[in-house]
């Protein structure tokens, strides 16, 4: 009976080491499944014959841990085996987990391969929650490990290479932190700020100006330009320009290449636009703006085989600022030397030779250095002779100050030269080199060979002009100063009108024709004007086409914000005049049927225009004749200009534009001047009180839904009107001649 309880216990160990084999194999199959480097049969059967080490740090079994199962059985060890694979597979809750020192689960006993464990065995089959988590835990383990192995440390990116010379780069890297942190003390507009720094990180923030600590040639082209700025009318103190011999420093070369590109982006703006706003002296004056664009100012200048030249080129280019300049330079020679007075004294004349026998005779005197000097000589400077070139200074100084060019020194000459009457006309041409500033860069219409009308105020004339001269011009009478000036402005002519309706501006219907109505309820009939009354109350007063309209015959059209234009007139006898500015701002000329033949031949040459074609239209009813390419204005304020002979004329400051401009020049800050100024715009609104009895009126529509058009519609055209509906009889409309 022992003996066979004994071959009994011997068989059940059989058993449990065949059911532990098999757990085995089972849970090498999942990790070869992870690893696809072991994926034969043999290579399984050799990791299920080697025993796996014990995770567990718990004692080896001895015989005591084993107990007989007399219902054990081959099929039920494999159900029961079979069963709990799935719960190997699961995850194991943190109670039923065993962990294990770690020195202890390094080094766990290694049993001899040879040899089947039957306490192992047995301990998987009688205690369940052992045998799964000592199993288990130990064989997903590795498979994670196979499955996911370690990231390596990211590596940081490989620096690119500098294209800054190594002998800039730490002047390079003063300027990155400048530019972003300390901008604001260099540049005051965010535009500039912004350009400049995107401009300086495209190139690595190398330096502009300098190249291993030297001026480059730009530097050099921009600071001899910076310190010219008085040549062109403009403050060279307004552009600073850094001392780079005293920069011998990473941030010394920093900042004095910042204050440099500061100043060039100011003398481009300045240059360009102008020191002031034009809205800064006028509610009247508008021109359309044209700001620089820094990028595009750096760009260009940096890169220019010539920087002085490239940063000059944004003072304006038309040839009437440039002769200014010249006689600002004129100007400047005569009164730029030391603050000296010529003394009185004898006649000083130069002879020129007339033979061999007869040499040039030169008078000594010892006041000709200080005449020299005065009129800004720098040849001989000392020498106290008479000669060709003091005699030629002389007499181009006659010249400007209105003397006989006689070239002789004489006392009408030496108060000349000791009158202050030079440096008014300095400032004179100063102020008229800035307001051409204002005008636009392109006068003309390139398609019609650069045409554009311009019109002088201060001068009364006009003139029109095509491919660089002139091809037409007359006299006109301007506004009168005050609330009546003729505005300043740039805009385009579109047509003209035969035979115009006389529309009467707003100002001169409140201020002037309504009180005349409360004197006398007639005036406007006996005038032949017509007075409607609008739905909204507000008057409209109109004068039919004909020969007494106020406009006379023609109208020329270039619709803007101030409502004036140019016209005929009938009343002739103000062109006889030498200062005419008697209009309510509007413009009359004196000739105005060659003036529309003249435009019509320049927009549209194949129509044949001659002023008896023009005339021969003349009659009652309005006829609008649309220009195929319109034309541009400008209205200009001219009180120093250089006539055809090359001499400087000066004219009255007719509405005190010159007086304004340099009081704001003397008194403000420069940067200050460039910001615009709002000005608000008279409004007129309907009569306070009522219209005396008597009135006559040729329409009221007050109580009609219908206000009418605009004073701007009815001088100028209402807008585009939507297709005609077909079938509807159209209402009567003005004759529209268009080519």
């Amino acid at each position: 009976m022992r003996d066979c309880l004994k071959n009994r216990a011997g068989f059940d160990r059989v058993l449990m080491a065949v059911a532990a084999t098999f757990l085995t194999v089972s849970a090498t199959s999942a990790l070869a499944q992870a690893d696809p480097a072991r994926n034969s049969a043999a290579e399984l059967a050799i990791d299920a014959a080697i025993p796996r080490p014990e995770p567990a740090n718990v004692p080896p079994p001895t015989i005591n841990d084993f107990k007989p199962d007399a219902t054990a059985s081959v099929p039920d060890a494999a159900k029961t085996t079979t069963e709990k694979t799935p719960e190997k597979s699961a995850e194991p809750k943190p109670s039923e987990v065993v962990t294990a020192p770690a020195a202890d689960t390094g080094n766990p006993p290694a049993p001899d391969s040879s040899k089947t464990d039957s306490s192992k065995a047995d301990t998987s089959t009688t205690d369940a929650n052992k045998a799964d988590t000592a199993t288990t835990t130990p064989i997903a383990a590795p498979a994670a490990a196979t499955a996911t192995p370690a990231a390596e440390p990211a590596k940081e990116p490989a620096k690119a290479a500098s294209n800054v010379p190594p002998a800039d780069q730490p002047v390079a890297d003063k300027l990155r932190e400048m530019a972003g942190a300390k901008s604001l003390r260099y540049f005051d507009r965010k535009a500039e700020r912004t350009a400049v720094e995107k401009f300086y990180t495209a190139r690595e923030y190398a330096p502009l100006w300098t190249q291993g600590g030297k001026v480059t040639e730009n530097g050099k082209g921009v600071i001899a330009r910076l310190k010219d700025a008085a040549s062109e009318g403009l403050n060279a103190a307004d552009y600073p320009v850094p001392d780079f011999t005293a920069a011998t420093t990473p941030d010394s070369l920093a900042d004095a290449d910042l204050k440099l590109t500061a100043s060039v982006l100011d003398y481009a703006r300045q240059a360009q636009s102008g020191r002031m706003h034009w809205s800064q002296v006028s509610a009247d004056i508008q021109y359309p703006d044209h700001p620089t664009d820094p990028t595009e100012v750096l760009a260009n200048v940096t890169t220019a085989k010539d920087a002085s030249a490239a940063l000059d080129g944004y003072n304006p280019p038309q040839k009437l600022y440039r002769e200014l300049k010249a006689k600002l330079a004129e100007l400047r020679g005569q009164g730029n030397g030391p603050a000296t007075q010529i003394s009185e004294g004898p006649a000083l004349r130069f002879t020129p030779a007339r033979s061999k026998k007869q040499p040039a005779v030169e008078m000594e005197d010892a006041r000709v250095p200080q005449l020299r000097a005065k009129l800004g000589i720098t040849e001989n400077a000392g020498d106290n002779h008479y000669d060709a070139v003091v005699a030629a200074a002389v007499r181009k100084f006659q010249e400007g100050a209105e003397l006989k060019p006689t070239g002789v020194l004489d006392d009408r000459t030496v108060k000349a030269l000791n009158s202050p009457k030079h440096d008014r006309q300095i400032d004179t041409v100063i102020v008229n080199m800035e307001r051409w500033r204002w005008l636009p860069r392109q006068l003309g219409a390139p398609s019609i060979g650069n045409a554009y009308v311009i019109l002088n105020i201060p001068d009364y004339t006009l003139k029109v002009m095509q491919n660089g001269g002139q091809v037409w011009a007359t006299k006109v009478v301007t506004g009168q100063p005050g609330v009546h000036a003729t505005p300043l402005l740039t805009e385009t002519m579109k047509f003209i009108t035969v035979n115009p309706t006389w529309n009467v501006p707003p100002s001169i219907i409140y201020n002037e024709y309504l009180p005349a109505l409360q004197q006398d309820p007639t005036v406007l009939q006996r005038m032949g004007l017509r007075l409607e009354r609008a739905r909204d109350g507000s008057i409209h007063i109109s004068q039919p086409p004909g020969e007494a309209n106020a406009l006379g015959r023609i109208r020329f059209n270039f619709p803007n914000k101030f409502l004036v234009y140019q016209h005929d007139t009938p009343d002739k006898n103000l062109f006889a005049r030498e200062e005419r500015p008697f209009s309510h701002g509007c413009m009359r000329v004196q000739n105005p049927d060659q003036y529309a033949a003249t435009l019509l031949g320049i927009t549209a040459p194949n129509e044949h225009y001659t002023p008896e074609k023009i005339r021969s239209m003349y009659g009652h009813s309005e006829i609008d004749i649309k220009f195929p390419t319109p034309i541009p204005v400008n209205i200009t304020y001219q009180t120093a200009f250089v006539d055809d002979a090359g001499k400087l004329q000066i004219r009255k400051d007719v509405y005190g534009r010159d007086a304004a401009m340099l009081a704001l020049l003397r008194n403000s800050r420069s940067k200050d001047l460039e910001n615009v100024v709002a000005h608000s715009q008279p409004s007129y609104a309907r009569p306070t009180g009522g219209l005396p009895a008597g009135v006559s009126f040729a329409s009221d529509n007050t109580f009609s839904t219908f206000s009418g058009p605009s004073f701007f519609e009815r001088l100028f055209g209402p807008p585009i009107p939507p297709a005609p509906i077909l079938g509807r009889r159209q209402q009567q409309q003005r004759r529209v001649i268009t080519r």
